[in-house]
């Protein structure tokens, strides 16, 4: 079974992607979804970072307050790496629990969506081809800050944090180019998905 990773800066679109290739029969595992889980309200990691950070990271309906764990851990890099030993083990756990599930399931192949894939040092080595969604940076920027509703510097502040787009391509077994139409993304999308299906028969 063809472990496929799926990743691409802030903004590019890989939940578009992921989407689709799920529409055609993919298993799907998503570690940004599963991060969001973990740190919303009663997630498994709630406990772990109120312990560690105090109860001003918790917000009112009792899961991870983002912009103000964002702000610390911009400006704080050991506080990045405690919240990721808190995280990361979960998230993989998780991971590996929706990957069985999937192939268990019959997807004829797995799709591991993973914002920071390059970034991380060891995805590069778990996965078969690595598809990367691209989109100019100026267009990454305005998605994000209508997304988002952030200033632009804030936007920038992450895209310093994540690999450079030529990285990024450098390392891109299928490139899929989204700023176009959605019809475009979509007609990318059923290709890869062909040749994808065609690796896996072998």
């Amino acid at each position: 079974m063809p472990l496929i990773g799926l990743t691409g800066g802030i903004g590019s679109g890989k939940t578009a992607v992921s989407d689709q290739l799920g529409k055609l029969g993919a298993g799907v595992i998503d570690t940004d979804v599963i991060a969001h889980q973990i740190t919303a309200a009663n997630g498994s990691a709630i406990n772990p970072i109120r312990e560690h950070f105090g109860p001003d990271y918790i917000d009112a309906n009792g899961a991870l307050d983002r912009t103000k764990m964002r702000a610390l851990v911009f400006n704080k890099p050991e506080a990045k790496k405690a919240l990721e030993s808190i995280t990361h083990p979960l998230i993989r756990q998780e991971t590996i629990k929706q990957a069985f599930q999937q192939a268990s399931g019959g997807a004829p192949y797995l799709v591991f969506v993973v914002p920071l894939l390059l970034e991380s040092g060891t995805w590069i080595d778990l996965i078969d081809r690595l598809v990367v969604v691209d989109c100019p940076v100026e267009t990454q920027i305005t998605r994000v800050m209508q997304r988002n509703n952030l200033p632009r510097t804030e936007v920038e502040k992450i895209l310093q944090t994540q690999a450079s787009r030529d990285d990024r391509l450098a390392h891109a077994d299928f490139v899929i180019e989204n700023q176009g139409s959605l019809d475009q993304l979509i007609n990318q999308v059923n290709q890869l998905n062909q040749k994808i299906l065609e690796i896996q028969k072998g």
